[in-house]
């Protein structure tokens, strides 16, 4: 989801010289994964009053005010300081639109937007059945929906792991340092999210 670093460095380096160009490539480097993370985890209801361009465009415009006081002490990777951004702007519209106390995401949202990726059918394939071929659409289309539904069954902490590694596609590393965890820590809350993730699945089949 997140752009590759090695490129984002490079602007990094020439942005930390002054090179304006830089700073707006930069930004652009990562317009689409902010994109699809509002889209994710803004509330659907929210949806229907908020174009996510608009939220999109406050993020990288509070990232562009704040990138030289970044630039000059960078406590984590470019992609999950402008994550934090992002993850603010989200919960700031959602305590505009519905007046609700800070939460990370919200159970009514489509875990996947239909067209964006093939997170849901990864997941599923992984929990359900790794051998099914893509020949299975129609299967792999239900499995995904049954996944879906499982993850917004689960409590708040473990849902949360699961959509940052699976789609948002952060690593175990990148997920720690985001939630202020150690990497063990981190590693057995998302193997705890995923042990309840196939107990809901082996439920829902029951």
């Amino acid at each position: 989801m997140w752009p590759e670093p090695e490129k984002t460095e490079k602007l990094l380096a020439d942005a930390k010289v002054g090179d304006a160009a830089a700073v707006n490539r930069l930004l652009d480097r990562h317009r689409a994964a902010v994109h699809r993370m509002v889209r994710m985890r803004l509330d659907q209801k929210i949806l229907r009053r908020v174009d996510v361009s608009d939220v999109v465009q406050d993020v990288l415009v509070e990232a562009n005010r704040r990138l030289h006081d970044y630039l000059q002490n960078p406590g984590m990777s470019f992609h999950l300081w402008i994550r934090q951004i992002t993850q603010d702007r989200i919960i700031d519209a959602h305590r505009r639109h519905r007046g609700s106390a800070k939460r990370s995401v919200d159970r009514e949202q489509v875990m996947a937007p239909q067209g964006e990726d093939q997170s849901s059918i990864i997941l599923a394939a992984q929990l359900c059945d790794p051998a099914l071929t893509p020949a299975a659409a129609a299967t792999q289309r239900e499995m995904a929906r049954q996944v879906e539904q499982a993850i917004t069954q689960l409590g708040e902490s473990d849902y949360e792991i699961v959509v940052m590694r699976h789609y948002e596609q952060l690593s175990n590393q990148e997920v720690a340092q985001a939630l202020g965890l150690t990497e063990p820590a981190a590693s057995m809350r998302y193997l705890r999210a995923i042990r309840r993730l196939r107990s809901l699945l082996g439920d829902a089949r029951d």
